[in-house]
């Protein structure tokens, strides 16, 4: 046969109520610090993951059409060389 303690009851009612402010306290002390950090991270000015990927594959792309303008380049004798050339008289082999 079982009897109803009512020390042990309140005793239960109390860890109960308890928990559940404690796990409230929890949650709200979770929210601070994730307020907190959001604006720590507002402060910083940093960029986000998808922005910072954006930019990487823009600089890649950017890159490799800077190689290929490189490659594609042919050399050019600029006008300067070409009057220099003219400017000296030709010599005489019997002089």
């Amino acid at each position: 046969m079982q009897t109803r303690n009512p020390f042990l009851d309140e005793v239960s009612k109390l860890t109960t109520g308890a928990m559940g402010l404690a796990q409230a306290a929890g949650e709200e002390a979770k929210s601070a610090w994730r307020a907190q950090t959001d604006r720590m991270a507002a402060e910083l000015d940093l960029i986000r993951r998808d922005e910072f990927e954006a930019l990487k594959a823009e600089i890649a792309a950017l890159r490799a059409e800077i190689a290929e303008l490189k490659s594609a380049k042919t050399p050019v004798r600029s006008p300067r060389a070409r009057a220099s050339t003219m400017d000296v008289p030709p010599q005489d082999a019997g002089g």
